[in-house]
């Protein structure tokens, strides 16, 4: 499957190394608004093609799947362009700037009858189906308890203070928070209480969720540009718990027992940056002709976006594109 990339940043460079891995992928296009920089980056990884134009790079009739790597601001604008061209997407994490832009892609996809689906890594990785495998199995009892935040020092970078670019913390390291609670306590959530601390141009910098659910259960996540954290996801039940290593990019997993651990899970041995889930589920959906990813439905990217939406509508976050 001979692969095209927009956006010529360092999330593209990290998925140019996924792809140098990977045997049944091709690292063929490469398309940056400048056409030096699109060389420099071919050159740098070895791809056949490098555009000045993303027009161009969706137009080449090689291109079987596009890659989306440019900021949330212009996802709606990127994956559009590919999909009117035909070709399948696979787009960057958070899907869109708001739900009504995704609700358009997603009927945009649909009506042409082309794949798409979001780029949130975690969504693929073998962990996180062991962390569903294992609430499954009873591993820790009933669950009852969320708890999960992501926090990265990241208070002067542009993508996360400038509401052109749809920054703060919550679409960059929220929606990881976000979906690793859907992933594994649903959405049947009775009620809701939230913060946040905005920058000076109205981004919010810190954030804390609290979620009850009408069965009794409640997640807490929390997400921030301000401080460091250990990125740590936990499940609670009622014979023990279990810990999950970077929620963001799962390494671990520790099952407890009478705050004892028994059991212990690592990542693939073979893993290479774990971006490669993503891009074997894709290939696979396209293979079958499918428009969406099954570990990623698109009712499921949308309702996500809706709740970020009525977050950011709470907190007083605006973007030009809303």
């Amino acid at each position: 499957m001979k692969i095209g990339i927009i956006g010529a940043g360092w999330i593209a460079d990290k998925m140019a190394e996924t792809l140098t891995g990977l045997d049944s992928t091709m690292k063929y296009a490469i398309a940056a608004r400048d056409l030096g920089r699109a060389r420099e980056f071919a050159r740098r990884w070895n791809f056949q093609k490098a555009y000045g134009s993303y027009k161009e790079l969706v137009e080449d009739p090689e291109v079987e799947l596009v890659y989306v790597a440019t900021p949330h601001s212009h996802h709606f604008e990127h994956s559009s362009l590919a999909i009117n061209a035909g070709k399948p997407v696979l787009c960057e994490k958070a899907f869109t700037a708001n739900a009504r832009e995704a609700d358009a892609l997603l009927n945009l996809a649909h009506k042409k009858g082309v794949f798409i689906t979001e780029a949130i890594w975690t969504r693929y990785m073998p962990l996180s189906f062991k962390v569903k495998e294992l609430l499954e199995s009873g591993a820790i009892g009933e669950p009852r308890l969320l708890n999960a935040s992501l926090c990265y020092m990241m208070e002067f970078k542009e993508r996360i203070l400038c509401p052109e670019l749809c920054g703060g913390a919550l679409l960059d390291l929220g929606v990881y928070s976000i979906n690793f609670c859907r992933m594994y306590f649903g959405a049947d959530i009775v009620d809701e209480t939230s913060n946040c601390i905005k920058s000076s141009t109205g981004m919010d910098m810190h954030n804390s969720i609290s979620w009850s659910y009408s069965d009794g259960r409640i997640a807490n996540i929390q997400s921030s540009a301000l401080c460091l954290c250990g990125r740590l996801g936990q499940i609670c039940g009622t014979e023990g718990y279990l810990i999950v290593d970077n929620i963001n990019c799962p390494e671990r997993i520790t099952v407890y027992n009478d705050y004892k651990p028994i059991a212990v899970f690592d990542k693939p041995a073979g893993q290479i940056t774990g971006y490669e889930y993503q891009v074997l589920a894709s290939k696979d959906a396209i293979c079958k002709g499918l428009l969406e990813s099954p570990y990623m439905p698109h009712q499921e990217i949308l309702d996500i976006m809706k709740v970020m939406d009525d977050l950011r509508k709470k907190w007083g976050v605006i973007y030009p594109m809303d």
